[in-house]
């Protein structure tokens, strides 16, 4: 066989796992398929992915291991299987690993002790398993938790925060000016106006006396920003990632920002996301019903002045309620003047299921209903705040133009 055969071979052997060995090796592969790492890596894999039907037994943690593979309830085999996928496999595939290993195999408790929990790779999948558990915890891992839970909200927060800053910052209206020097906030039809009378005529120029920049400096709560969240387990990385933006929007004084949370009730994060978002995502609850109706009759009481108020719904639509009263207050709301969105999904994974019909209605009345990446949204909010067309705002964040 070719090198190439041999390598191609390899990574089959390493997909179909132990069974396929004999059949492969019939095909012609001489030797050992598998060298010292690939072995490795074939174990690490062999103890999620192996058919598990046959001589079963339960593994003692909720899931079942078999005689080919399996992690069972040793912690040090736990621990060094963590550490193996880690080495072998990116930071992408070693999310899905981990997050099979919970599915696939019921093995909580990698959530349930600190020194495998410390091991655990922080990534949004993650944090979503353990605020789905947070009830079982036990007492002496919730530390070891939070501390998981808060790499990644300041890796998002490091991600974003900048970007949405200077997006509502570039947004608002500048009335007042400033003698601070900035290219981009300069003054063009203030600073000609003023200065006309210092036009030199034999040369052409305006020779400007003075020159007036914008004044970025923003008075308090000029803006209402509402993010009403579904808490349904099916949105759980778009509730991570908004409950976070939420936070980020509270601690800026221009804004006066509203994060609640829902299913057949309505939770109000707002307090909790001022002060510490790891808390505020640790209050959450996912899964359960859905009430959308509820929860807009309830965020609309912080509706003061429509025109400076941005709505952002946060559900795949699928409601448990009343359906039509929910559109209903949805459209009334885009209609007094409230910049109106419904994200399907905020999320770097796309789309998921969502009501169809509901969406293409509210779209009917001037309501986009799309999936963002968080990525898109200062430019979403930047554009929402200066009053452009939020069904164009739609169609780039939707293309990622």
């Amino acid at each position: 066989m070719t090198k190439i055969d041999q390598e191609q071979m390899k990574r089959w052997r390493l997909i179909l796992g132990a069974a396929s060995e004999e059949k492969l090796m019939s095909y012609g592969a001489g030797g050992a398929m598998l060298d010292e790492e690939s072995r490795l890596m074939d174990e690490a894999l062999a103890a999620i992915y192996d058919d598990t039907a046959g001589d079963s037994r339960d593994d003692g943690v909720g899931g079942v291991s078999s005689r080919k593979a399996g992690l069972g309830t040793s912690s040090p085999k736990l621990a060094k299987w963590l550490g193996d996928i880690r080495t072998f496999f990116p930071p992408d595939v070693v999310s899905v690993i981990q997050s099979d290993a919970i599915e696939r195999k019921g093995l909580k408790q990698l959530l349930f002790e600190p020194e495998l929990l410390s091991q655990v790779k922080p990534d949004i999948q993650m944090v979503a398993t353990l605020m789905a558990l947070k009830g079982k915890i036990p007492e002496k891992t919730k530390e070891t938790a939070r501390q998981l839970v808060k790499a990644v909200v300041d890796e998002i927060v490091k991600r974003l925060s900048q970007d949405l800053r200077r997006a509502v910052t570039g947004a608002l209206n500048r009335r007042q000016h400033s003698p601070l020097p900035s290219a981009s906030g300069l003054d063009w039809n203030t600073t000609i106006r003023k200065n006309l009378k210092h036009y030199d005529k034999e040369r052409g120029l305006l020779l400007p006396e003075k020159v007036y920049f914008f004044d970025r400096a923003r008075r308090s709560k000029e803006w209402t920003v509402i993010l009403d969240i579904d808490q349904s387990g099916s949105m759980a990385g778009s509730v991570i990632y908004a409950s976070i933006i939420g936070s980020i929007f509270a601690s800026m004084p221009a804004l006066d920002t509203r994060v609640v949370a829902f299913d057949t009730e309505v939770v109000d994060l707002s307090e909790q996301c001022a002060e510490d978002p790891v808390d505020m995502l640790f209050g959450i609850q996912l899964g359960g019903g859905t009430d959308i109706n509820k929860s807009i009759a309830y965020c609309s009481s912080f509706i003061a002045e429509p025109k400076k108020t941005l709505f952002i719904l946060v559900s795949d639509l699928y409601e448990g309620g009343n359906r039509t009263e929910m559109m209903k207050r949805l459209v009334d709301m885009h209609h007094s003047g409230v910049k109106t969105i419904c994200l399907l999904a905020l999320s770097d994974q796309g789309v998921p299921s969502y009501d169809e019909a509901v969406a293409k209605k509210l779209a009917q009345h001037g309501i986009p209903c799309f999936g963002c990446s968080p990525d898109k949204m200062p430019e979403l909010i930047e554009g929402a705040l200066k009053g452009n067309d939020l069904m164009v705002l739609a169609e780039r964040a939707k293309h990622g133009q």
